[in-house]
């Protein structure tokens, strides 16, 4: 036989090579990736189907306005002449951030209207536990019942609230409206990791990786109103108004536990009866002690679920000043501003400067809102445990930033061995007594200029 003549001449089998099979599947896996991305086979969540009618509002992760908040590029302070007098800007207005849910994670957003309560959609919501001194019976009287009352939790007993997400939507005149029936209303969703056993927590880490990449995790979700539920839907849901306290006060508040599922329970490691309260309008408590009093301000300042005043506000440049001065170990490598949960953040101004703040305007600088906003400055902000949580992961230090608050910062009379760090705040409006009228706007860019100066002494509740 002819050396030469090859195999396929002589008809016998050829071996084909690796890319012959390959080249088929890379094909088809081309083809399936940009439709599985497109159109995931995923379920719909409540966000899914809000966002065909509606839009989140907050500034995108990537471009947040804290994201070099440790950076000396935030603290520009060098840069102002004229904080020792009142003759200009002596700070702008670097961040605004909102906390729908007391003691869950903030969303920041770029501008906000201004109420007499604080920012729009700031502490709407707040957990609360049952507590009482002793268990109750089913057989007890209502006046041994009536000794367990409803008070507020916090990060400082349930550190994983701060890995509870809210987002809030608010209604796209641009978009469809045929999802919800009252195109107007704004909803709150709240949102927590949750992993159901069996194959279906399989198929929900599957659906996260697809929806959100590799680091996406299963969450549950709830929906939320943004809005005072009417009489009908409180009777219709089944909810109740009930005495929850927060901190020392009292207050009369609409409870909607039925809307929490009980993986939230399990999830956080509530043991007692845990509810969700939202914060009734005409029971507003009025704030006193450091405030301006009804002659001054025009109006009794007011809050919701605020610890004390309507407002936090935060200088990068203190927090800065004081991160360097604390411990640092592998738990705690910066101070995250977003660990002291205020309103306002500014930048330009020396550290600790806002301490001799007491009164302020926030005026044009380079946003585009050109009505002044006035601020009376109340107090110092004293610190309890809740810094000690990490903002992103829930973890909470043994100790710090806790003790160098309390050694570094103990700098009012008023709060002796308390550590301080931030000041509290009260808007002013103009041109109207009725607090339902009362509004302005802040928005990143803001110039901040001191019309006068003074000693702070914090008064306790």
């Amino acid at each position: 036989m002819d050396p030469n003549i090859s195999a396929s001449a002589l008809g016998e089998p050829q071996h084909l090579g690796i890319g012959f099979y390959l080249l088929p599947f890379v094909t088809f896996l081309c083809f399936l990736v940009p439709v599985l991305y497109i159109f995931p086979p995923i379920p719909a969540t409540t966000s899914d189907a809000l966002r065909s009618t509606h839009t989140k509002i907050g500034v995108p992760p990537p471009k947040i306005n804290l994201r070099d908040q440790h950076s000396v590029k935030a603290d520009n302070s060098n840069n102002k002449s004229n904080t020792a007098s009142n003759t200009g800007p002596v700070a702008q207005l670097k961040a605004l951030c909102i906390y729908p849910i007391k003691s869950c994670r903030g969303i920041e957003v770029t501008r906000s209207k201004l109420l007499p309560t604080g920012l729009e959609f700031d502490r709407l919501y707040t957990f609360a536990q049952l507590k009482s001194r002793f268990p109750a019976a089913v057989d007890d009287s209502a006046e041994a019942k009536d000794q367990h009352t409803w008070e507020f939790v916090t990060q400082r007993q349930f550190p994983l609230l701060a890995t509870v997400k809210v987002d809030v939507y608010v209604p796209d005149a641009t978009k469809s409206t045929v999802f919800m029936e009252k195109s107007s209303d704004a909803w709150i969703v709240m949102r927590f990791p949750w992993r159901e056993p069996g194959w279906r927590g399989t198929m929900s880490w599957v659906a996260s990786k697809i929806r959100d990449g590799w680091r996406g995790v299963p969450e549950m979700e709830v929906l939320l109103p943004v809005e005072f539920p009417t009489e009908a839907e409180i009777a219709e849901r089944g909810y109740t108004r009930e005495d929850v306290k927060v901190w020392k006060e009292v207050v009369l508040a609409l409870n909607m536990e039925k809307e929490l599922p009980g993986e939230l329970c399990r999830y956080l490691g509530v043991s007692n009866k845990l509810a969700l309260f939202r914060v009734d309008p005409g029971q507003l408590r009025e704030v006193y002690r450091c405030a301006p009093q009804k002659e001054e301000a025009g109006y009794q300042p007011i809050v919701g679920f605020q610890d004390a005043y309507p407002l936090h506000i935060m200088n990068i440049s203190s927090l800065q000043d004081f991160d360097a001065k604390v411990p640092k170990d592998d738990e705690l490598k910066h101070l995250d501003v977003r660990r002291f949960r205020s309103n306002i953040i500014v930048s330009g101004a020396p550290a600790y400067d806002e301490e001799s703040w007491k009164w302020v305007n926030f005026t044009q600088g380079t946003s585009n809102v050109t009505v002044p906003a006035k601020f009376q400055v109340s107090c110092r902000t004293v610190r309890c445990k809740m810094p000690n949580v990490d903002p992103v992961t829930g973890a909470r230090h043994t100790v710090e930033p806790d003790r160098s608050l309390r050694k570094l910062r103990d700098v009012d009379e008023g709060a002796p061995r308390m550590g301080c760090l931030g000041m509290q705040m009260c808007p002013l409006f103009e041109g109207t007594d009725r607090v339902e009228y009362m509004q302005a706007w802040l928005e990143v860019g803001m110039d901040v200029s001191v019309l006068e100066r003074g000693e702070h002494v914090y008064i306790k509740q």
